[in-house]
């Protein structure tokens, strides 16, 4: 089977997010950055689906050259293919970059190459908008399935499935569909020296979509406030004990 898994360069986790002097933007100097967390399970996840059943694996994202540093994280691990839509990822949105992504399956399928299964993470890890995967599965015409947390094909059917309150839900579909992945669905493999070597001579597959017409304009970005703590010496030993028993009173968790 042949799977095109769909991922998305963001802010290292822990990352201090500082802006521009305009506030339009974010200050990537001193900011690592790496692949978001549900992706990087997508990624895993492809590679599995293509050991178990055969067939090849393809992994896009869109952005700048630096994005490529993604791209060969997840041919480190054994995808066989990638594809960078070259553009500057800030100015296109959910709408604009689903919309890229369907051109650029369609454009595979032109080239003889048909999509068993499409894969993304149930939401990037900084603008968390859900929307991606279920736009693109909507102008294909694909079914779709969202917050998956276990897959398994069997003879051309995708079982998938989510975790509810109370429960678990069960879906099956026929392939080819759309599937978006919950971190957990599995533990991504770390990338061996070997395949990072591997990863570096691998050509990576560039395309150019056309920059989107601006549907949203930025005013200015805002870095939320960081939240304070402080922390109080009571004492040591035995001599701390009656001020431990004064604060607990304060806080009313015991009464005398």
């Amino acid at each position: 089977m042949n799977v095109l898994v769909c991922v998305k360069r963001v802010p290292a986790p822990g990352s201090r997010i500082t802006l521009t002097d305009d506030q339009l933007h974010i200050d990537t100097t001193y900011l690592g950055f790496t692949t978001s967390p549900h992706e990087e399970c997508a990624a895993e996840e492809a590679v599995r689906l293509v050991e178990a059943h055969g067939g090849a694996s393809v992994v896009l994202t869109l952005g700048l050259e630096a994005a490529t540093e993604q791209l060969q994280s997840a041919l480190a691990i054994g995808i066989d293919r990638a594809i960078l839509l070259e553009a500057d990822a800030e100015a296109w949105d959910a709408v604009a970059t689903a919309g890229a992504i369907v051109d650029t399956v369609r454009a595979e399928e032109a080239a003889g190459t048909e999509f068993d299964l499409l894969m993304f993470g149930n939401e990037a890890a900084d603008s968390a908008d859900y929307q991606v995967g279920v736009r693109v599965a909507e102008a294909l015409g694909l079914p779709c399935i969202t917050g998956a947390k276990a897959l398994e094909v069997l003879d051309g059917v995708l079982t998938a499935k989510r975790q509810v309150t109370g429960g678990t839900e069960v879906f099956d579909v026929g392939l080819p569909a759309v599937v978006t992945v919950r971190e957990g669905i599995n533990l991504p493999r770390f990338a061996s020296v070997p395949g990072r070597i591997r990863a570096k001579k691998k050509e990576i597959a560039r395309r150019h979509p056309a920059d989107p017409t601006p549907v949203v304009e930025t005013l200015r970005l805002r870095v939320p406030a960081v939240q304070q703590s402080e922390t109080q010496h009571l004492g040591n030993g035995p001599d701390a004990a009656p001020a431990i028993v004064d604060l607990l009173e304060r806080l009313g968790v015991v009464s005398r």
